[in-house]
């Protein structure tokens, strides 16, 4: 099964309430990021053991661990989860940006150092979050 397929899979198995606001938001991050690598984690880790809820990402970028080993994992990444979705902006050093620059501006939404969650698309300004995720493919990338 291709990830394109794997990620049809996953929004499709969605209840029709988180469904429709992850494939907007999927097609939203395809129109910024058309040419992006693609990755699905079913959320299982090598034992098959469930450790994360699934997630869609797009894109690459290089995480650097302090012990000098690195891998790849996506820039931006959704997720639907008990309490919502969430938005992951991989890769700013700054944990206090994405609070300090679209906390106020985002709408009804938590802000982390690297996660946008709320409980459903239209609680969000959705302009703000396209420029959340421009400004990680721009400035950081």
């Amino acid at each position: 099964m291709t990830i394109q397929d794997q990620i049809q899979e996953y929004i499709s198995s969605l209840p029709e309430s988180k469904r429709s606001d992850i494939q907007e938001l999927h097609d939203l991050i395809l129109g910024l990021m058309p040419k992006s690598q693609l990755w699905f984690l079913d959320g299982k880790n090598e034992e098959g053991k469930i450790v994360s809820n699934p997630n869609i990402g797009y894109g690459v970028y290089l995480i650097q661990y302090k012990d000098g080993t690195s891998k790849e994992f996506y820039q931006i990444g959704i997720s639907a989860n008990a309490t919502g979705i969430s938005v992951y902006i991989m890769g700013i050093d700054d944990k206090k940006y994405l609070l300090q620059t679209y906390g106020e501006k985002i709408g009804k939404a938590s802000v982390t150092g690297y996660c946008i969650r709320f409980k459903k698309l239209k609680d969000i300004h959705i302009d703000t979050l396209k420029t959340a995720i421009k400004d990680r493919i721009e400035k950081f990338a």
